[in-house]
């Protein structure tokens, strides 16, 4: 199978993904932070239509877009149920569902901590992810409406997956998020690693998509290995400065 993904930086620090399925020309808008920069970029690569919007939780730099290409895509709008909360949603889905992008299979999966209801859509023929704010490179969401208990769990969930699968976060937040890691990691792989974040934040190149088996060796929230230790870790990185 075919999935044709294209990112782009907007707002302060989002990502917007635009994927579509090579086997029927379906197109989807994974989270919707600027709706105008979403219809430029279609404009822009020629794909001529937008069929799903794919939400991953409520928080407006995710939603924004929703109103504004409901009206002028007339695109099937999909996630959770929180969504409703701010912004239109067409389709409810929770743990356990698939949603088809043309003939690309995405399983639904439920990641509550950044929110109670997050999901990610996993992809698992293809190998990728698009996890929204549950998991980032050598970091993870912060916990404004979950427990430690449940984003550790969460994490674990994503955790489970083949070292393979590309993950598509939805912040650039790499080079903080490395500065925490090497507070927390003398190794000499995780200080290489770290320094190859910040040579491309310096050259100006996202360091997103990242890859799950690099973040289960070097992710202080993955590597934890308990909710204690995780609470601990998130707590301290609450309390650092960006």
């Amino acid at each position: 199978m075919t999935l044709d993904v294209h990112l782009f930086p907007c707002r302060s620090d989002n990502y917007g993904f635009l994927i579509r399925d090579g086997a029927t020309g379906v197109v989807a808008a994974v989270d919707t932070p600027d709706a105008a920069r979403i219809l430029e970029e279609l404009e822009r690569l020629g794909w001529g239509r937008l069929d799903l919007v794919l939400n991953t939780h409520w928080h407006l730099d995710h939603t924004e877009g929703n109103e504004r290409l409901k009206a002028e895509a007339a695109c099937e709008i999909v996630g959770p149920q929180e969504v409703r909360r701010v912004a239109p949603l067409d389709r409810v889905v929770a743990d356990g569902d698939t949603v088809m992008v043309g003939q690309t299979r995405f399983q639904v999966v439920a990641t509550p901590g950044h929110t109670l209801g997050h999901v990610v859509f996993h992809a698992p023929d293809d190998g990728l992810a698009f996890v929204g704010d549950t998991l980032f490179a050598l970091g993870c969401g912060r916990l404004f409406e979950g427990t430690p208990e449940q984003m550790f769990d969460s994490l674990q969930r994503i955790k489970a997956w083949p070292d393979a699968t590309v993950i598509w976060c939805a912040h650039e937040y790499s080079a903080a998020n490395a500065r925490f890691a090497l507070s927390l990691d003398d190794r000499p792989e995780t200080a290489a690693h770290a320094q190859a974040i910040f040579a491309a934040r310096e050259r100006g190149e996202p360091t997103v998509p990242t890859v799950l088996g690099t973040e289960k060796r070097f992710n202080p929230f993955l590597t934890a290995t308990d909710a204690d230790q995780f609470a601990a870790r998130r707590a301290a990185k609450d309390a650092s400065v960006r």
